[in-house]
Parts: C-alpha cells; sequence; structure tokens
C-alpha cells in the first residue's frame, strides 16, 4: 500500500477532488474525493486518469538550448543567464512591444500568473496572450459594458432553478459547471423541472433533455433575436425589473419591436409554436440559461451573449435565486482593460486590445510577421502549447520560426517546445503548490491549494519559480534586506511584521511584491507559489473579507492569516467566503449600479441581424458545402494536456461525425478514413457516421494530432482553422468553419 493523499484534478477548470495512492513516487490508484465540498466525490474518466498526465514519456527533466536541429542539456544558470541576456538585447533595440507573454494559468495551475505578469510588466510591455481570449473575449466584452467590469460573470443557480435553457453547451461532456452532468441528470429526471437544450446537434446533452431545438449551424443570434421579440410582443417582460435594475432599455427594445420573428425562426430551421412555448416557459418560471463555446466561438459571438444577458435582463432573471447569479470571487479571472482607455496598448498590425488583460493568440502569428518596426520578436511560452491549442497550426509554425527567441516553461516536450530555443522543465501539478481561482459556485466560495504529492524526478521548477530566477537574471527584483529573510524563517506572522516596514520604507516595492515574497517566504517554506497564496490573502479586498465572515470566519486584522491556516488545515479544500444571496445584484459595478443594456458598439450588427441577411449568409459555399465544429468536447480529449494516447486505448478518441445521409450521398462508410479541407489546409480522420449529427454538419474533437514518442496520433483540427476566420475581438470561429469532405481510396 502507497501514501494516500487529497488533491483535485488538473484536466478542467471543475478540478475535481480526488483521493490519490502513491507507491514508489507513482500515482497507482485515483477516486473521487468525497469530503471536496464542491465535487463531492465526483470525477470523470479524465481525472480517474491523470496518472498518464503525470507519468509519460514526454516528460521534460532539464533545461535545454537548440542547437542546429537538436536539444542539448544545460544547467539552470546558463539557460536563464542566456535567456536574460538575449531579452534585454532585444527590448533595448526595439522596445518593449517586441516582447510577448503567453500564459499565465491553465486549466489547473493559476499559481505561475503573478509572476509572469510581473515578468511581462518588468519589461515594460502589456502584451499577455492567453486561451481566454481564445475562447471568451467577446463574451467578457460584453460583460465588461453591461455589469461595469469584464471579469463579472453570472451562471445558472442550477440548485434553486426550475428550467434551465443550454445552448451552445454540451454539459453532460464539457461540464463546465461543478459535477455538470449530475446537475443535468437531476433537473432532466424532475418531473417540476425541464432540461431545453438548443444545440444543431443531438449532442449528450440533448439526448436526455425534456425539449432539444436543434437549431440550424449558425442561425443562434437570429433566434435569440426572435425570442426577445416574441417577449415583448406578448408583454411578458418583467417591467418592473427593468425599471429598478437595468438602465437602456428604452434606448434598444425598437431593435425588437416589429421584428419578423416567424420569418427568423423559419430560417433558423425550427417550428414557431415550440420556440414561443419556450419563450413562455423562460418568462414565467425560475428559469436561468448556460451558453459555452457553441455561443463563443461561433457566428456573431459578442452579439449572441449581449442578446442572451437581454434576455435574461427582460425577463428578470438576472441576480436572482433560480435564475442566473453572480458568484464571488477569491482572485478575478483577470482584470478589467476598457480598450477605450488610452493606457491599454493596441498590437501594431492587428489594431487588436485585450479583454481581461489578454490578447487575442488568433492575432499572434500576424504580429510576428509583420514587416512594422515595433513587431513581436520574442515570446515567452508558459503552460501553454499554441502549435495544438490555438488557431491556424500552420500559420504559428511560419511565424514561430521567425523570431529572434522563443522559450518554453512546460511539463512535456510538446510541439511548441521542439520549435523553441530554450525549453524550460516545470513541474506538474503534482509537483507543486497550486491551484485555481475559477468563480464556479453560488453562493460559497470555494478554493483549495494543492500540494505536492510527487517528488520531481529531475531538475523541473515551480514556473513561478522559473518567472522568479528570470526576473532575477533580468534585474527586476530590488535589495531585499537580511532581516526580511530572516524574518521569513521565523513564521508568517513575524515575516508579515517585517514586510509592513520594509513596505513603508519602500513604497515603490509593491509592485515587485511577488518576487519579493518568493525570494524571502518562498524561500523560508519551499514554495513560491505558496508565498504567492499568503501574499494574495494580505491584500485581499474587503468584499472577500466580508464574504469570509459570512462563511463562517469570525472578523479580525488577522483575518488573512487565518484563511490561509485554514487553507493549509484543509487539503480537500474549504469554503472561503459566501456571498450575499438575497442582494446579489449587489456585485454589479457600474456607476450606477444597474445593468446596462445598451451597448452602441454592437447595434449596427443587431440591425443588420434579418432573416433574409442571415439566409443568404447560411447559404452554403459550393466549394466547401459542410460547417465544420471544430472541437468537439468529449470524455476522451483533454486539451493537449494527455499527451500518452494509452489512456484512451480501446475507444474511437479521435473522428469525424457525419449524418448518415450525408455519408450516403458522399459513398462513405463508418470507420472510413476521409480527408477534411478547409481555406486552411487538410487533415486525414476516420469517419463516424451517427445519426445524433446534423445534415450538413460535422464535428471533430480538439486536442489531438500530438506527437508522442515521435509519432503523430490523431487528427490536429488547428491545422483545419484559418487564424484570420476571426471576429472583431479576435476569437476564432472555430463553431462555424466550412470545409468539404472526401474519401481517401
Amino acid at each position: 500500500m502507497g501514501q494516500v493523499y487529497k488533491t483535485s484534478c488538473v484536466l478542467c477548470a471543475q478540478t475535481c477532488g480526488l483521493e490519490v495512492e502513491v507507491e514508489k513516487n507513482r500515482i497507482v490508484k485515483v477516486k473521487g474525493d468525497r469530503s471536496n465540498p464542491r465535487s463531492e466525490g465526483y470525477v470523470c474518466r479524465k481525472g480517474m486518469n491523470i496518472a498518464y498526465h503525470q507519468h509519460h514519456a514526454d516528460r521534460l527533466l532539464y533545461p535545454l538550448k537548440r542547437e542546429g536541429d537538436k536539444f542539448i542539456r544545460i544547467s539552470w544558470e546558463q539557460a536563464l543567464g542566456e535567456i536574460a541576456e538575449k531579452l534585454k538585447l532585444i527590448v533595448a533595440k526595439y522596445g518593449p512591444r517586441s516582447f510577448a507573454y503567453m500564459g499565465a494559468g491553465g486549466q489547473g495551475c493559476h499559481f505561475q500568473s503573478p509572476f509572469g505578469m510581473r515578468l511581462l510588466r518588468g519589461l515594460g510591455s502589456q502584451y499577455h496572450y492567453s486561451a481566454l481570449a481564445q475562447e471568451f473575449a467577446g463574451d467578457f466584452w460584453v460583460c465588461g459594458r453591461m455589469y461595469g467590469r469584464q471579469y463579472i460573470h453570472d451562471g445558472p443557480d442550477v440548485d434553486e432553478t426550475d428550467c434551465l435553457i443550454a445552448i451552445g453547451w454540451n454539459g453532460m461532456q464539457s461540464h463546465q459547471i461543478p459535477q455538470a452532468p449530475r446537475h443535468l441528470t437531476r433537473i432532466a429526471r424532475d418531473p417540476e423541472k425541464l432540461l431545453i437544450v438548443i444545440d444543431p446537434r443531438r449532442s449528450e446533452t440533448a439526448q436526455i433533455a425534456n425539449i432539444h431545438l436543434p437549431v440550424r449551424t449558425g442561425a443562434d443570434a437570429l433566434l435569440l433575436k426572435a425570442m426577445i421579440a416574441i417577449i415583448l410582443d406578448e408583454q411578458w417582460e418583467n417591467k418592473e425589473y427593468l425599471a429598478r435594475h437595468t438602465r437602456g432599455w428604452d434606448e434598444i427594445k425598437g431593435y425588437f419591436l416589429g421584428f419578423d420573428y416567424r420569418k427568423a425562426i423559419e430560417t433558423a430551421h425550427l417550428e414557431y409554436e415550440k420556440v414561443r412555448n419556450i419563450c413562455d416557459i423562460f418568462a414565467h418560471r425560475r428559469s436561468s440559461m448556460r451558453h459555452d463555446l457553441g455561443i463563443y466561438m461561433n457566428r456573431h459571438s459578442a452579439l449572441s451573449s449581449y442578446l442572451i444577458n437581454i434576455l435574461k435582463a427582460i425577463c428578470g432573471r438576472l441576480g436572482v435565486r433560480g435564475g442566473n447569479v453572480f458568484p464571488g470571487h477569491f482572485v478575478p479571472m483577470g482584470s478589467h482593460t476598457d480598450e477605450r482607455d488610452p493606457r491599454v496598448w493596441r498590437t501594431v498590425a492587428t489594431n487588436s486590445f485585450p479583454v481581461c488583460g489578454s490578447y487575442p493568440p488568433n492575432v499572434m502569428p500576424e504580429e510576428i510577421l509583420t514587416d512594422h518596426p515595433e513587431r513581436l520578436r520574442a515570446v515567452y511560452v508558459c503552460g501553454a502549447n499554441p502549435l495544438r491549442s490555438y488557431a491556424d497550426t500552420t500559420a504559428y509554425e511560419e511565424a514561430f520560426r521567425r523570431l529572434d527567441l522563443l522559450v518554453t516553461a512546460e511539463i512535456a516536450m510538446t510541439e511548441t517546445a521542439a520549435l523553441s530555443h530554450y525549453v524550460l522543465p516545470a513541474r506538474t501539478g503534482y509537483e507543486s503548490w497550486d491551484g485555481t481561482f475559477f468563480p464556479l459556485t453560488f453562493p460559497y466560495v470555494f478554493f483549495q491549494m494543492r500540494r505536492p504529492i510527487i517528488e520531481p524526478e529531475g531538475e523541473q521548477l515551480e514556473l513561478g519559480e522559473i518567472h522568479l530566477r528570470l526576473a532575477d537574471k533580468l534585474g527586476l527584483i530590488p535589495d531585499i534586506p537580511a532581516e526580511l529573510y530572516e524574518a521569513a524563517f521565523k513564521g508568517t506572522v513575524p515575516f508579515g511584521q517585517a514586510l509592513i516596514s520594509f513596505i513603508a520604507s519602500n513604497p515603490k516595492t509593491m509592485s515587485q511584491m511577488p518576487f519579493i515574497l518568493g525570494k524571502t517566504l518562498g524561500k523560508a517554506i519551499g514554495s513560491v507559489h505558496l508565498s504567492a497564496l499568503w501574499g494574495l490573502l494580505q491584500v485581499t479586498s474587503a468584499e472577500v473579507k466580508e464574504n469570509a465572515v459570512r462563511a463562517g470566519f469570525a472578523p479580525g486584522p488577522d483575518l488573512p492569516e487565518r484563511i490561509f491556516n485554514a487553507i493549509m488545515e484543509h487539503p480537500e479544500g474549504i469554503w472561503i467566503g459566501k456571498v450575499e444571496e438575497e442582494n446579489n445584484l449587489a456585485q454589479i459595478k457600474t456607476e450606477d449600479g444597474r445593468i446596462n443594456l445598451h451597448i452602441p458598439e454592437l447595434l449596427e450588427e443587431l440591425f443588420n441581424l434579418t432573416p433574409e441577411q442571415e439566409e443568404i449568409e447560411l447559404t452554403p459555399n459550393p466549394q466547401f458545402p459542410f460547417i465544420l465544429m471544430a472541437g468537439r468536447h468529449v470524455q476522451v480529449n483533454a486539451n493537449t494536456l494527455m499527451r500518452d494516447p494509452a489512456w484512451n486505448e480501446g475507444r474511437r478518441a479521435c473522428t469525424l461525425t457525419m449524418h448518415p445521409r450525408d455519408a450516403q450521398r458522399l459513398g462513405l462508410k463508418d470507420g472510413q478514413w476521409v480527408r477534411v479541407i478547409t481555406e486552411a489546409g487538410s487533415e486525414e480522420i476516420e469517419l463516424e457516421v451517427t445519426e445524433a449529427e446534423r445534415e450538413g454538419h460535422v464535428t471533430m474533437p480538439h486536442g489531438f494530432g500530438l506527437v508522442y514518442n515521435g509519432n503523430k496520433y490523431g487528427a490536429n483540427v488547428n491545422r483545419l482553422t484559418k487564424a484570420t476566420h476571426r471576429d472583431r475581438f479576435g476569437t476564432p470561429l472555430h463553431r462555424y468553419v466550412p470545409c468539404r469532405v472526401e474519401g481517401i481510396n
């Protein structure tokens, strides 16, 4: 028998609690942790297979430097010294816009972020690229306009709702809320509740739903506009809620009055009476909505998010129990970066701006390949694999080969690492202290600090430690007095007192605080990530402290210290806060505290959203007659975090799904290999013929096409997606990629 530890999964944002048995430094057994207050023992097959994420042949053990077509092992001292010198020269010669940082946290590990962001800012750059802007930019931008901050988002109150509408969300496979399959199944089976799914496909969630609306691919925005128009025409809107809690309604309601919703519903390939019935249900019951990548990465992405929020607002379903609620958070998921602020940078080639502090990865190849004198020349990639995770692999390969410096800090020899000049080995989420800040629960706020359960078998470091050491080489860390180092070894309380004195004498050092904490407290307690947790708690907001008191913590000046101790005492995770349930709309951060329904930047697109225009735009291109959903969520993919294909042995893990009538028309059969061709390129893949698919629509999973042990496994869907096939926020339209399919003889 080995040692059993409480930890969590790192393969999706839900980070479900796990009990893991470790024997001889290897994970040998995994099960769900019933004591985890958020997941309560639930875990999907991804979490059950974390051993394949931890132990595999592609693990990086030592710092590597490219020499010609090969990598050689070098010391940390040499690697960081050479990288620092090259960065100094590039930034000195071309300016801070020449440098970008890609990363700041993934599905299960966010504690590199304060160190990486401070490194970026220390070099004078704002160019932070991350997956956030790959998926959520339009939606989060809409939240910023409507709720006052881009990091304030609402979600369905699944515990109390009587009707949940899932649009563009296949929660039975993708999760996106804690214990999603459990909640969806419970709602669907309850005779007093309803699960309604709006999805072109008969997805796994649609298959258990009480009502399924198989909307025409790409017609979601048109349907949403029609639903709002029906509710207004029937006078089902909640006038009292609109008057008390919103502003701007009078400026936009004219865009829906008189709209030909019957024609719109016909264009969306749906039946009017069924749509009207759903509008009636949503307007009059304790109803909620959840949308996901089927909206975020589809035509009219931001407009659809806007319409969804308008729909919830006019029915009085925002900020109320049973509706869509605003969860509390420990640390916000990004900063509020309003592009109207002149201090916020735009990129030099594409004029792109950040949302929640993150620039869209889809524009990076153009920002590298441009001839602009301030083009990107150095990129530091951490905990990300853009050559498989982001659109247009071909463009990324060309761009990355042009860089003066590409550094990848990663746990494995990914496709991006293989193209880099330097590769730095990072510890996994099971070899380091780490955690996440996803605000996924209501009314309680959950946090779990995962602790090391595996000893590194090489020279790997925590990602935050790598950033810290590089910053030190770059001269970005101020002088630290010996007494601060000494205080760190006496405990967090005496260290805190010494730190207050140090800051009082050196107020400008606050901007370098993650590095100062890492070098002092991090050294004393053996983890820069853990020192960052302590530091974040010391400067936490009054709102977080009030939430902690509501969760049962006694108030007092030592509250941050007591929260830190409680987190350390509960490896299974703990409720560290509770939002005010009866005043949930207090989370809104607009100037007047009301939901702003008037977004001028989207009104022209809203006006032009007509059945006639959509019919023209949705007509298939004869050259590319199918619409590809590039990135199907299934239980056999985990982005690029599972590199060893053995975890899916015996399963059809990477297939192209197609409706039987489409397959018959093309003379194709189930199990046959086909070639998918788009404007961007082509990939070969096994065909799966299924009634669950919609005619004219095909899907491929993401997270495949990985090169493991020298062999490519599965098809790389991002080879089929053009980086320029994106919206105004840089979000790729992965759910609407025109393609054609050909059989391979």
